[in-house]
């Protein structure tokens, strides 16, 4: 608790940290809750707790519900360890306030883009504005360390 109270730019990344994982949770209930209302499971033995084998089948909409939660861990696990790093290497916390907030609101944006099949250009103008806070993230931390490599 003392190292959060201390650096104010890691308490600020925690907060957006736990506000993606707790998005990510809901991505994964989203995609339960399709599963049952569609009667589409991946495994027999929960087409059999539900009805029987003919549920053991593939749905567009699970899918693509699927494809959105697998999507957030393909970019928010990466973004979780960026943040994390840069926060140690000092920047300012209004800067770092916004790189934290741009890549919430995008993915938060993003998200909502993929399950309504909102594809062009919302989804990958969210998708492109999410990548812009991690890649100077990930600059400003080789510039830093490079003096130690």
């Amino acid at each position: 608790m003392a190292f959060l109270t201390r650096n104010e730019v890691f308490s600020c990344f925690v907060f957006y940290a736990v506000l993606l994982v707790i998005k990510m949770y809901i991505l994964a209930i989203i995609t339960g809750q399709v599963r049952l209302r569609k009667k589409a499971f991946a495994n027999p033995e929960d087409a059999l707790r539900h009805g029987g084998l003919q549920f053991h089948r593939e749905d567009p909409y699970v899918e693509r519900c699927r494809r959105a939660h697998i999507n957030d861990l393909e970019n928010i696990l990466p973004f979780l360890f960026l943040g994390a790093i840069y926060s140690m290497i000092g920047p300012s916390l209004p800067v770092a306030r916004l790189h934290f907030l741009v890549f919430f609101l995008a993915r938060v944006l993003h998200s909502v883009a993929y399950l309504f099949a909102l594809q062009a250009p919302t989804r990958s103008l969210a998708y492109i504005v999410a990548q812009i806070p991690c890649v100077s993230m990930a600059l400003q931390i080789l510039v830093t360390v490079a003096a130690y490599a």
